[in-house]
């Protein structure tokens, strides 16, 4: 523990520095050449980042929010691949919440867990292969509606009645506004 008594809140950089002490963390070539001796490279960014961002070819994409669950050898929910000694190089954007989920998948006794310093940011920026990400499809709420982050193309058209503005001066209402009745 750095710096704080047993059971005292701590600051996410000491946790982060708590669990960086615990891994070797791998640069983009090392991690390179450990999963091309097995080792499996997992990605945990959210699909919408993986979209925008791209992909490293042969990762296996696994988020976040289920990652304990899938490599706990233990779990109903665990992967084919999931053993204690399996060696886990996690991934994420920047090498920070990989950081913290690969000292949480070394709590569950997979020893060989670790992450990809400076995360996929630095894969990029080995000049190591990336391939487009996969086309996320905007999902459905309802007629009419937008799903929150949608990207809407302009003119958006909202249904409802249109109220003539009134007029206060040249260039107080753009033609074309819907105002709301």
């Amino acid at each position: 523990m750095t710096g704080s008594p047993k059971g005292a809140a701590r600051s996410i950089d000491e946790i982060l520095g708590e669990a960086r002490a615990r891994l070797r963390r791998l640069g983009p070539v090392e991690a390179r050449a450990a999963v091309a001796s097995g080792a499996v490279l997992v990605d945990i960014r959210s699909q919408a980042q993986r979209a925008a961002q791209g992909v490293v070819p042969g990762a296996l994409h696994v988020e976040r929010n289920v990652l304990e669950w899938r490599f706990d050898p233990r779990s109903p929910a665990r992967l084919p691949q999931a053993s204690y000694h399996l060696r886990v190089i996690v991934m994420c954007v920047e090498g920070y919440t990989s950081s913290l989920a690969a000292a949480l998948l070394q709590d569950l006794g997979v020893a060989g867990a670790t992450d990809l310093a400076g995360g996929f940011r630095a894969w990029q920026r080995a000049g190591l292969p990336v391939v487009p990400g996969p086309v996320v499809p905007a999902p459905v709420v309802g007629p009419g509606s937008v799903a929150p982050g949608s990207v809407v193309p302009r003119p958006v058209v909202v249904p409802g009645p249109v109220v003539p503005a009134p007029v206060v001066g040249p260039g107080s209402v753009a033609p074309g506004s819907v105002v709301p009745g």
